[in-house]
């Protein structure tokens, strides 16, 4: 049998070319290799957005569809939205009973999420514990791995405690220790520097026109030390070199050479760089456009996925109510 893996995404936005190559390219393997379990997390967008909710259904749609665009496989995997299975709230209330506040409180990404999202107001009892909501997601479908990045090896960890002391508690085997598969994360900066995010503006979106993509790349930061045309670059210094390495790694090479021989301006570079994200990303919009006309298939395809995660949420959530004597 194959192992079993959790992962999803806050439906907080339009995906952009951040979550292509943090996520969605990784999951489009992982699904020939597991058993997948790909979550709309918008409990877990509602922490952060529940002062304006509006756009939340809406953008559940929009990131399914592109979620099938860019390869992901509902013959292959699960594609599922977390409020349609009530059993992600019953076993986060039940975990929370066992979860010392200490261990929240020290999070680093909860401390982090704090300092970057000013404009909100996130000091919420929700927000302070959504590292045990992310816990009762990956433990409800017994979950062997999870793919994470370095940065999020303390959630997991947490998750992990967690089912430990579960387990010890109640004399049960019942929820094994998920273990974390490592996936190489591209780093890939936004338009400014940044890190990609839609609270910055700073991405490109996978859905976005041909000449909006043109006009933010154009926008893009280059090497510092070149001023004049005929000044060699400095290609590591430049974040338009970065996203060669990224996307179009056959052409990176070439590109360092004609930028550090001044054969390239950097106005130039950059419209090369345009038409090429352009077309990498042709195929994946063709097959938005086909998927966005037949919305009651984009609905079954939820469905499905809906049965599927709910037949193993229910068994787990059995399992724990005849322990803890509920």
């Amino acid at each position: 049998m194959k192992k079993r893996i959790l992962s999803g995404m806050r439906p907080t936005g339009k995906l952009h070319l951040g979550h292509l190559v943090g996520a969605l390219a990784n999951w489009t393997k992982l699904q020939d290799e597991y058993d997948c379990f790909f979550m709309v997390a918008d409990w877990h967008a509602l922490m952060s957005e529940y002062e304006n909710p509006d756009d939340l259904k809406a953008n559940t749609l929009d990131n399914v569809i592109d979620w099938l665009a860019c390869g992901i496989d509902p013959e292959k995997s699960a594609i599922f939205i977390q409020s349609h299975v009530p059993e992600h709230l019953e076993l986060y209330f039940i975990l929370s009973l066992i979860t010392p506040l200490g261990l929240l409180e020290r999070c680093p990404t909860y401390k982090e999420q704090l300092r970057e999202i000013a404009n909100r107001d996130l000091k919420t009892y929700a927000f302070l514990g959504y590292p045990v909501l992310q816990s009762a997601d990956i433990l409800l479908y017994k979950s062997a791995t999870v793919p994470v990045g370095q940065d999020q090896l303390p959630h997991l960890e947490l998750s992990r405690q967690i089912a430990r002391k579960f387990n010890h508690l109640y004399k049960t085997d019942c929820f094994p220790e998920p273990a974390a598969l490592l996936t190489e994360t591209t780093r890939l900066l936004g338009l400014d520097g940044r890190k990609m995010s839609k609270s910055y503006n700073n991405y490109i979106g996978l859905s976005e026109e041909p000449e909006v993509i043109r006009k933010k790349i154009q926008s893009m930061f280059t090497d510092p030390e070149r001023i004049r045309l005929s000044d060699p670059g400095h290609p590591h210094k430049c974040n338009v070199f970065s996203y060669y390495g990224v996307f179009f790694p056959e052409m990176k090479k070439e590109a360092e050479e004609r930028c550090g021989k001044s054969e390239i301006g950097c106005t130039a570079c950059k419209k090369e760089l345009a038409e090429r994200i352009i077309g990498l990303l042709a195929p994946i919009q063709e097959k938005r456009h086909s998927l966005q006309k037949d919305k009651k298939h984009i609905q079954e395809i939820l469905s499905c996925g809906c049965a599927k995660a709910s037949d193993a949420a229910k068994k787990t959530i059995s399992q724990v109510r005849e322990l803890i004597k509920i």
